[in-house]
């Protein structure tokens, strides 16, 4: 089964790392050693008499100068606090690596993370520092899921307090069946090589959105029934027949929330192929 794991660079604690070197380099430059660099610069000055303070004017540069260090931290201090402020409370980019969202996400799809819509977060260690909105049903969210440190992707099906069952291909949310309508006959690729399968329209929590599932018979999973526990979620891939989701590792607690997903901004195909912005779309 797909995992849909997200691209597991931890940019986030690479940006804070950078963002306190560079500052850091910068504010001792500016505490410690530059003013021993203009002191230096004006004892020359005042040594030299006033026609040779031109024939001194280039060792008084060099003296004043920043070391090539210092320089360039000063110059990248404040661009790179500026995208860590973006990714850490506005927007953040992934890529799709895996297929447990197709038809919605695509392998090769690259997305933009929404980091404020269900709260703004602390960098790295993930605490939340104000209240926005909380996940709804049928949002797309990307989480840290409870077995394994990874970003994943998937929707969210179950909200705390709800009860979710699925059983033979059905889903069920508080008893009531999830709405869905058959919208064609597809070939799944799965791991076994190609399948016939169907795609369907679903609609949960008022978003309507496309799945798909194997036409073949399923064995049920050991549980088929959950109840979500207060601040937790229950989620799901879109290719249900496809996806390792919380029917195989159980609920995402709140405080793993990373952001919503909200759109597809770029894709490219694996492999030597170049980028192509001509899927473009928002995702629902």
């Amino acid at each position: 089964m797909a995992n849909n794991r997200l691209m597991n660079i931890d940019f986030s604690l690479v940006l804070v790392i950078l963002v306190a070197l560079s500052g850091l380099i910068w504010l001792l430059d500016a505490i410690l050693l530059k003013p021993g660099r203009a002191a230096r610069a004006n004892e020359v000055r005042g040594g030299a008499g006033s026609r040779a303070v031109e024939a001194a004017g280039e060792e008084i540069r060099e003296l004043a100068r920043e070391p090539v260090v210092v320089e360039y931290a000063r110059a990248f201090f404040p661009v790179l606090a500026l995208v860590l402020v973006l990714r850490s409370f506005l927007f953040e980019p992934f890529q799709i690596p895996t297929g447990s969202m197709i038809p919605t996400l695509e392998i090769g799809d690259f997305i933009l993370v929404n980091k404020y819509a269900y709260g703004l977060r602390l960098p790295v260690i993930g605490t939340k520092i104000a209240d926005v909105d909380e996940p709804q049903r049928g949002e797309v969210m990307v989480f840290i899921p409870p077995h394994e440190n990874q970003y994943y992707i998937k929707r969210v099906i179950g909200v705390p307090g709800d009860t979710v069952r699925y059983e033979d291909g059905e889903l069920y949310i508080n008893r009531e069946p999830v709405l869905r309508e058959p919208s064609g006959e597809i070939t799944i690729n799965s791991a076994f090589g190609p399948i016939p399968g169907t795609s369907w329209t679903e609609t949960i929590g008022g978003v309507e959105h496309t799945i798909q599932t194997k036409n073949q018979f399923r064995r049920n999973p050991a549980r088929t029934l959950w109840v979500v526990p207060p601040d937790s979620y229950f989620m799901m891939g879109d290719n249900r027949d496809e996806s390792s989701d919380s029917r195989v590792w159980g609920v995402v607690p709140g405080e793993n929330i990373v952001g919503k997903a909200v759109a597809v901004w770029m894709h490219k195909d694996p492999g030597w192929n170049l980028p192509t912005f001509s899927s473009t779309r928002w995702i629902r």
